[in-house]
């Protein structure tokens, strides 16, 4: 469980979370959560960049509103279940979907908070975490894909010299090759003409014999 009381802020982690997520980059997930919550019309969707002294309570928080209790729950259900379906992964605890007035999702490196609006302007979590960075879920596709061409850049860039390594090799492997079937060609060549000298002398030796 990660909050006693959504209001508060104090962490006890409890992961659940498979394995399976360490090879999936978070961002990703918020960017999936992001979606399924715009698609499901949540209001002023905004995400929240944790400064690196909030790294022990999460790298990103997603905060979305709603206009009623219905609404609520049909956002963090909509996210839940397609966090689910398209990565296998299950938020680490759930909370408030009681009420229907804060659902906290907990997913370990993110969290979800889906608000009725008049809540989220009481409790004011953007002002409360003041040096969090704010981005639209825009903004936030745009870093995201701005870190993976990065990351698949580097990636390249890493593999040109191992490709550049392996050229003299191969290089050197065809002139032994080059050279190893050049000499049974010398010697095939050269065994015929000296037949047919040892057989004009035999036939000069006949020859003087007459």
């Amino acid at each position: 469980m990660l909050y006693d009381n959504p209001s508060k802020g104090n962490a006890t982690r409890m992961s659940n979370i498979p394995a399976a997520k360490a090879n999936i980059d978070s961002r990703i997930l918020v960017q999936t959560a992001a979606q399924a919550a715009e698609d499901k019309k949540g209001a002023d969707t905004r995400i929240l960049a944790l400064d690196a002294a909030d790294s022990g309570l999460a790298d990103f928080f997603l905060i979305t509103s709603a206009t009623n209790n219905r609404q609520t729950l049909a956002i963090a259900d909509e996210i839940e279940l397609r966090i689910k379906r398209e990565y296998g992964i299950y938020p680490n605890s759930v909370e408030g979907r009681r009420q229907g007035e804060w659902i906290l999702l907990d997913y370990i490196d993110f969290v979800v908070h889906v608000f009725l609006a008049e809540k989220r302007a009481f409790y004011d979590i953007e002002r409360l975490r003041k040096s969090a960075r704010p981005l639209t879920p825009a903004e936030f596709d745009e870093e995201l894909k701005a870190a993976l061409a990065e990351k698949t850049r580097a990636s390249r860039a890493k593999a040109k010299p191992a490709a550049r390594k392996s050229a003299p090799a191969k290089a050197a492997k065809k002139a032994v090759a080059k050279k190893t079937s050049a000499k049974p060609a010398k010697k095939t060549s050269a065994r015929p003409a000296a037949k047919k000298a040892v057989a004009k002398k035999s036939a000069k030796k006949s020859a003087k014999k007459k």
